[in-house]
């Protein structure tokens, strides 16, 4: 039984999700949230122009409302609309740009470029634009379009990188159109930095102090043989200075 409800609360939830899309195409849908309350249930519309969906007076609003409590058989549902801060970054708005530029006659390369630009100069770090259907002749072909950087498989693919899907009808058949965008804030986890080390400069006064070296002092041993030659050297000096004055008084 548990199974069952899963299952058909996904399947109410997907039909809500179509109804919103279509019926909201031209305020630029971008996606929804449910949430259980115990007031309630909460509808959380994402879209480009917020006046769209409310309506002249509430009307718009007020019919989304009854129509969620008569045929998706929500208790009680409560819509509330919120805008979307940058429309480039939500892949769901940009896939129906890109439906209505087929609609007028431009050329699917033109269009693809044209909207990866848009997305890119958005700050998105990568994004992928995949067409698909009768884009050149009788024969079904596939254009993948893409700029940046942009998981493809793993947990972050999954985690990570917005979706969005659209449908036009053009003459020769259906076309599917296909974006994937990276957001510029995801963090992926291998991303590493390397950071270069904190060298601090010590100054002078922070400098560490020399080590003190002692001072000893240097005891000489004065032996006999020391006080004989001082004895004798002051000797010969009194010898030479008697000399010096006898001389000194004879040549007066």
């Amino acid at each position: 039984m548990i199974e069952k409800d899963f299952v058909k609360e996904g399947l109410n939830r997907t039909r809500i999700d179509e109804y919103l899309e279509k019926k909201l195409e031209r305020a630029g849908y971008g996606g929804m949230d449910i949430h259980v309350t115990p007031v309630g249930t909460m509808v959380v519309v994402y879209a480009e122009k917020p006046g769209m969906v409310i309506g002249r007076g509430g009307k718009t609003v007020r019919a989304i409302t009854k129509t969620l409590k008569n045929n998706f058989d929500l208790e009680n549902p409560q819509v509330e609309v919120k805008e979307v801060d940058v429309p480039e970054l939500n892949p769901r708005i940009m896939a129906h740009k890109i439906v209505s530029m087929l609609q007028r006659g431009m050329q699917f390369r033109r269009v693809a470029y044209s909207i990866i630009r848009r997305i890119m100069s958005a700050g998105a770090q990568g994004v992928e634009v995949t067409i698909s259907g009768k884009i050149r002749g009788s024969r079904s072909a596939c254009a993948k379009f893409n700029d940046g950087y942009i998981k493809k498989c793993g947990e972050p693919s999954i985690k990570h990188v917005k979706e969005g899907f659209a449908t036009v009808q053009l003459k020769p058949g259906v076309l599917g159109i296909y974006v994937r965008i990276m957001p510029p804030e995801v963090v992926l986890p291998d991303n590493i930095e390397i950071s270069e080390p904190e060298i601090e400069e010590v100054t002078e006064t922070e400098a560490a102090p020399a080590p003190e070296v002692e001072e000893t002092e240097i005891e000489e041993e004065i032996t006999g043989e020391d006080i004989l030659e001082e004895l004798s050297e002051e000797s010969e000096v009194e010898e030479i200075t008697e000399e010096a004055e006898d001389i000194e008084t004879l040549e007066e």
